[in-house]
């Protein structure tokens, strides 16, 4: 897997590469590039670039006085997409909001697009069945204890929990891959604790909110019919915050929707781009003989 080294130590990420529009997808707490596994392959004449970002199912700690808030993670994806020289970005977002904040901090300027799937705003940072998991990274061991947690099914599988992010259900060495950085790294863990622990008070993230309504760029909001994290109302709320917002609404899905129902998330997506003027790239014909 590519890395590149950024202000705040490394970033792993994947990049399908080729001559399309380029996507690049946001992820979790603490997932990683495998929460879109279902969703790139459907994506054909594009190039999806997917960090890893340093939400605790990062591979490689951060540099110990790392900024990881969400103000601070919200520049370094601003930084990573600077670094690789992509310009005309369609931004992607599921579960984590954050990436919003590149809007309100002035650093949109590569942004063409943004697509919002079920994901945190407005005061909803971390969502409220979220609440008591931040609590307890607040906790010395706290995330040491989750990962601990994690290992017993009735914890993984309560629907107060990410057992309530997927009405599929998210498969069990996926949820492993996600919580193993943070189970062998002490690092990883304090990284994990530093950005759970970041939320800003309710009347700044609200602040934070109203700067959106600079973004004068197509959006695109899918929400889930059936989310235990993220409000039903947030989604038009959103749409209409956004001067140029639309919404797209998903039946028999929860949170991760990459998850529940990919094949609808592929085709909102792709309608989306291509009605914004982002088409894929044309596969060439194989020559002759």
């Amino acid at each position: 897997m590519p890395r590149i080294e950024l202000s705040c130590g490394p970033i792993d990420y994947q990049d399908t590469g080729g001559e399309g529009p380029v996507l690049v997808f946001g992820h979790g707490l603490p997932m990683n590039e495998t929460q879109w596994r279902k969703v790139v392959p459907l994506l054909k004449g594009y190039r999806c670039v997917l960090p890893t970002l340093p939400l605790g199912g990062h591979r490689q700690p951060m540099d110990p006085g790392a900024d990881l808030s969400q103000r601070g993670v919200a520049l370094l994806l601003g930084e990573f997409i600077e670094r690789l020289a992509m310009d005309e970005v369609t931004l992607v977002l599921n579960d984590w909001g954050g990436g919003q904040f590149l809007v309100s901090e002035g650093r949109a300027q590569r942004i063409a697009r943004m697509v919002l799937v079920a994901c945190e705003a407005f005061d909803n940072f971390p969502p409220g069945p979220a609440k008591a998991l931040a609590a307890v990274c607040g906790i010395p061991g706290g995330v040491w204890l989750l990962t601990r947690l994690m290992r017993i099914p009735s914890f993984r599988k309560s629907r107060n929990g990410y057992g309530g992010m997927s009405l599929r259900g998210i498969p069990d060495e996926i949820m492993d891959d996600w919580f193993a950085p943070a189970t062998r790294s002490r690092a990883i863990r304090r990284d994990f604790a530093k950005f759970a622990t970041s939320t800003p008070k309710r009347e700044t993230l609200l602040a934070w909110s109203e700067r959106l309504r600079d973004f004068d760029r197509p959006v695109l909001v899918v929400w889930a019919a059936k989310d235990r994290l993220m409000p039903r109302e947030h989604g038009p709320r959103l749409a209409e915050l956004y001067p140029q917002g639309r919404l797209v609404e998903i039946a028999d899905s929860s949170t991760l929707v990459p998850e529940d129902q990919p094949e609808r998330l592929a085709e909102a997506l792709t309608d989306f781009l291509i009605q914004t003027g982002a088409e894929p790239a044309r596969t060439r014909p194989a020559p002759p003989g």
